[in-house]
This record gives structure tokens, C-alpha cells and sequence, in this order.
């Protein structure tokens, strides 16, 4: 499919059950790999992101057996049997930043590469940190990018390892993933933070996720984090997925610009996901949310005229969500700004510029910094528009919300979803009405 047209539709509401989480998923995967024993994921999100972290373990000589959205896997008590392998990952950066980090200690031969975006996207303060520790990697075209080659090393732990935390958490928690496998004198392994850590809560997610393989990681503030060394992760038999907060975000905003009632299942307040936090944000937008302990609910809005309020608000803890925001920012009395957003230069796209473009496209006045963004709405929105998507997910399920305006829109390349949430219009068009 080239192309999808949406809308116009006038309300949003039922009932959605989300997918597994992504970020969770390929976290969970690699820790069960790794781990001692048989582990049963269930709920694990079935998307191309998923299917190329399984399809690397499965090359180095992991066994898991797949049915539906429950995987067993079978652990490799610390080190991958394939000494040798040709590893394509996609545009996945929760599978090729954390698996270069255990690939590096194993001892073996690697080559890692992906399509020609993921080859844009940094690596380059994962690679200083693990060099540090003696870790041979090589690049094979641009410096501090893939595609990489991996050799074997001599792996030693005599110093703290330092790691730039201000472009990417990823690079963090790959190495915090992989430190507990490697020898140190002492006993454990020290991790010192650079410059401000973004995207904290993701940082939760892995240590959280750790502490469930039996693993505890120290932490001071955000700069500090002291792991126990040459230790493995113990199976800790089931573990289930938590629903897939980033993907929550587009359904939840959907129920406030249509009307609601539409609650989604499968995160909550008991989440230990941050992007939960994208509710707060609708709140402070004037949206009606209720929320338990695994459920989000919203019912429309507090104002009369059915318009949000417009925010100024510093997203460095939810960048993912924050993307949905700058869309419904299309639906607010006077002008948006998200603040603390460079990330989104290094994700599958330039996301700063991508989002600037299109708003333009539906009438939106934008102003695009190097860290923020500012959405002045328009009056009346730009009908038939057609949103290209950068084969960027997110892109794509945000500017769906553009269909709630009173406008058609088409979406191009609607099936770059695939990468989180394969079956997301399907599932946002059933919940629709005229």
C-alpha cells in the first residue's frame, strides 16, 4: 500500500488492548538470552523491530520457540555459541545498540549493519565505552556509525567506564546490560555518566528489567551506577510484556480530540514505563483521564469549545510521546512549544525537521530549533494533505490524529508502522466514526 486516506471522522471511543512493548521486548529478549535457564515470555509485540532481534539471537545459536505472542527461550548461561556472524538489524536501535555491547565481550567475530538510516544513527559513545574495557570494534565505513565489525579482545575492567548520556540512553543501557557478564577485581564494574542523561525513564525500564534476572544495579542520581561483575542472569521463569506506552499515546490523544470515552489496556499506573507520563501531559492540555493500575481512560475535553490548551513543556523524559503532542498541538487555543527535543535528530529520522515539514503541510506555523519545537495552530486545517512518513513509524500514527480535525488525510507509506505496531490503522480505524 502507497497510501492510506483517513477521515474526516468526528469521534474517537471503545476499547484498545496494546501491544507489547517495544522497548521491553528486545530488553527482555537479550536478558533471557543471556540468562541461566528456560524463560516464557508472554505478550512479547510481534514487529519488525522484535523479528530481527530474534532472528540475530536464533544466528548466535540462541534457541527460542515462538507461538503467537509467547516465546520460550532457552539461555545461554552468558555467552553466544556462534563465534562467527553476520548480524542485519534493521533500523532497530533497542537490538544493535545493546547486542554490539554483548557481542564485544563474547569473543568472537561479529559484523552488525543495518538499512541505510540505521547507518546515519550514532554509536560512537558506546564504541569509546566499551574500548575502554579493551573491546576491538572496528567501523566500517563512517567513523562513530554502522555498520561495525566486532573481534575478539582481551576484556578488562580497571576504571570506571565513562559514556555520554545527552544523545542517546541506549548506549547506557547496553552497557549496563553486558557489564554484569565481564570479570572485575573488584567485584563489580563502576558506570559514570557525562553531560545530562536524557530519556531517564528508559534508563528504569533496563535496571528494573535487570532486578527481574536477579541482577541489582546502584545508582547515584543519574550520573553514577555501580553493577555487580562476573555474575549471570538467572531465568526468573515467566515474564509478561507490559502494552506498549508510546503506542498508548496516539489512542489516548484520539479519545481527548474525539470525544472518548476510549481507554487503553495494558499499561497504567503500575507501568514502569515513563511514557506513561504522556498523560500528564494531556492533563495539563485540559483532557478528562482516569487511570488504574493497568488502564488509561480518556473522555474529551474540559472546555466548552472542545480546544486544547496550549503548553510550554520540557519532554527530555518522554521524546517518544512527545511526538503525538506536537500533533495535537494542531488542536490547542495558540501556540505549543516542546522543549529539550534534540534527541529526535538521531531517531529513524530527523524528527525535529520531519515533524516541522509536515505540520506546514496541514496549515500549522512552525518554528523548528536545535532542541525544541514551537506549533502555532491554524485556524482551519489544510484538508487532504499528504503526510509523508520518512519510514518512521511514529510519524505516521501521529499525523492519523490529523483526521479528527474535520479534514481527510493520507498518510504515504502507511505500512512503516510495521516496525512497532503492524496492525495500528486497522485497529485506530475501528474505533472511528464519521
Amino acid at each position: 500500500m502507497d497510501y492510506l486516506d483517513l477521515g474526516p471522522f468526528s469521534r474517537m471511543s471503545g476499547t484498545v488492548r496494546l501491544p507489547g512493548s517495544k522497548s521491553i521486548s528486545n530488553r527482555v529478549l537479550l536478558l533471557a538470552a543471556l540468562a541461566e535457564g528456560d524463560t516464557t515470555i508472554t505478550n512479547l509485540l510481534d514487529s519488525d523491530d522484535t523479528r530481527v532481534m530474534i532472528a540475530a539471537l536464533e544466528k548466535l545459536g540462541v534457541k527460542l520457540k515462538r507461538d503467537g505472542d509467547v516465546c520460550v527461550v532457552t539461555g545461554t548461561r552468558g555467552a553466544f555459541t556462534a563465534r562467527t556472524a553476520d548480524l542485519f538489524l534493521g533500523n532497530a536501535g533497542t537490538a544493535v545498540r545493546p547486542l554490539t555491547a554483548a557481542l564485544a565481550v563474547n569473543g568472537g567475530n561479529y559484523r552488525v549493519h543495518g538499512v541505510p538510516r540505521m547507518h546515519e544513527r550514532p554509536i560512537g559513545d558506546l564504541v569509546d565505552g566499551l574500548r575502554q574495557i579493551g573491546a576491538v570494534i572496528e567501523y566500517e565505513e563512517n567513523d562513530g556509525y554502522p555498520p561495525l565489525r566486532i573481534r575478539p579482545a582481551q576484556i578488562t575492567v580497571d576504571a570506571p567506564i565513562r559514556v555520554r548520556g545527552d544523545v542517546s540512553s541506549q548506549f547506557l543501557t547496553a552497557l549496563l546490560m553486558t557489564l554484569p557478564l565481564v570479570r572485575s577485581e573488584s567485584g563489580v564494574t563502576v558506570v559514570e555518566v557525562d553531560g545530562e542523561l536524557i530519556s531517564k525513564p528508559y534508563i528504569d525500564i533496563t535496571i528494573k528489567l535487570m532486578a527481574r534476572f536477579g541482577i541489582t544495579v546502584e545508582r547515584a542520581g543519574w550520573h553514577r551506577f555501580t553493577i555487580p561483575a562476573g555474575v549471570r542472569y538467572q531465568s526468573p521463569g515467566t515474564i509478561m510484556v507490559e502494552g506498549d506506552a508510546s503506542s498508548a499515546s496516539y489512542f489516548l490523544a484520539a479519545g481527548v480530540l474525539g470525544g472518548g470515552p476510549l481507554r487503553v489496556e495494558g499499561v497504567g499506573r503500575a507501568s514502569i514505563q515513563g511514557d506513561i507520563g504522556f498523560a500528564d501531559a494531556l492533563i495539563r492540555m485540559g483532557a478528562n483521564v482516569l487511570m488504574g493500575d493497568d488502564w488509561i481512560e480518556v473522555r474529551g475535553v474540559g472546555r466548552d469549545d472542545g480546544k486544547l490548551e496550549p503548553i510550554d513543556m520540557d519532554f527530555n523524559l518522554i521524546p517518544d510521546a512527545a511526538m503525538t503532542i506536537a500533533v495535537a498541538a494542531l488542536f490547542a487555543d495558540g501556540a505549543t512549544t516542546l522543549r529539550n527535543i534534540a534527541s529526535w535528530r538521531v531517531k529513524e529520522t530527523d524528527r525535529l525537521a520531519a515533524m516541522a515539514t509536515e505540520l506546514r503541510k496541514v496549515g500549522a506555523k512552525v518554528t523548528e530549533g536545535e532542541d525544541y519545537l514551537v506549533v502555532v495552530p491554524p485556524a482551519k486545517l489544510t484538508p487532504n494533505a499528504a503526510i509523508d512518513t520518512y519510514d518512521d513509524h511514529r510519524m505516521a500514527m501521529c499525523f492519523s490524529l490529523v483526521s479528527l480535525g474535520g479534514v481527510p488525510v493520507r498518510i504515504n507509506d502507511p505500512q512503516c508502522v510495521a516496525k512497532t505496531f503492524p496492525d495500528y490503522f486497522e485497529r485506530f480505524i475501528a474505533l472511528a466514526q464519521p
